[in-house]
């Protein structure tokens, strides 16, 4: 592969669709502040298989932090306050993630972004999510920060039926997909994750998906 200039510079923001952006690596100067704070976050709101209004058990583990926590249970899927595990809140959103999100949102075009939930998911190999719409937030103006880490993944993007055609996307450690506007409501999933060893997060990957929610 021939070396262009703007390489020099790091990788370029990609422009996936009419208010969709891929920035690959923009996490990556901020990882090891962002795992620092996710320790904590886990502790107090450890990774869990809920339960779909079905009565299946989720593939893909999951914990929040922030003011509203996403859940799912035989009431349906819906924003909380509180842990279910606990009767707690949920743990604040840490500081370093609040910062990525808000840049990594202006840098894709969507400008005073504060989010108040941040849905964890974490993914083992094998570990897929079938496509869906995000449309338990209140206020779909807000757009969608979804930063990646540890093992790579390809992220189905399609439209607004879920019969339509999927992009695929791969996503690698310390990129972050941005996606909003019109295409806030795009049908969207992971394909199964690949076996590997990720250097820094091992067998696994980390997904944070940051929103406005309430």
């Amino acid at each position: 592969m021939i070396q262009s200039d703007l390489d020099l510079f790091g990788p370029q923001p990609q422009r996936l669709a009419s208010h969709t952006v891929l920035l690959p690596g923009f996490a990556l100067d901020v990882i090891e502040p962002l795992l620092d704070a996710l320790r904590p976050v886990l502790r107090a709101a450890p990774f869990r298989h809920m339960q779909t209004p079905g009565g299946l058990n989720m593939a893909v583990a999951l914990s929040n932090c922030g003011t509203l926590g996403w859940v799912s249970d035989a009431r349906g899927y819906r924003y909380s306050p509180t842990d279910p595990l606990s009767g707690q809140p949920w743990p604040a959103l840490p500081e370093v993630l609040l910062d990525l999100a808000g840049r990594a949102a202006g840098t894709a075009g969507f400008d005073a972004f504060v989010p108040d939930a941040c849905l964890i998911n974490h993914y083992l190999p094998g570990t897929r999510l079938s496509l869906h719409q995000d449309r338990d937030e209140k206020d779909f103006a807000q757009p969608i920060v979804s930063i990646s880490l540890g093992l790579p993944a390809v992220f189905l993007f399609g439209g607004l039926q879920r019969a339509e055609r999927t992009q695929r996307i791969a996503l690698n450690h310390a990129d972050v997909l941005v996606w909003g506007g019109e295409d806030r409501l795009r049908f969207h999933g992971v394909l199964p994750i690949k076996p590997g060893v990720h250097p820094r997060l091992g067998e696994r990957r980390i997904n944070l998906t940051l929103r406005k929610a309430g």
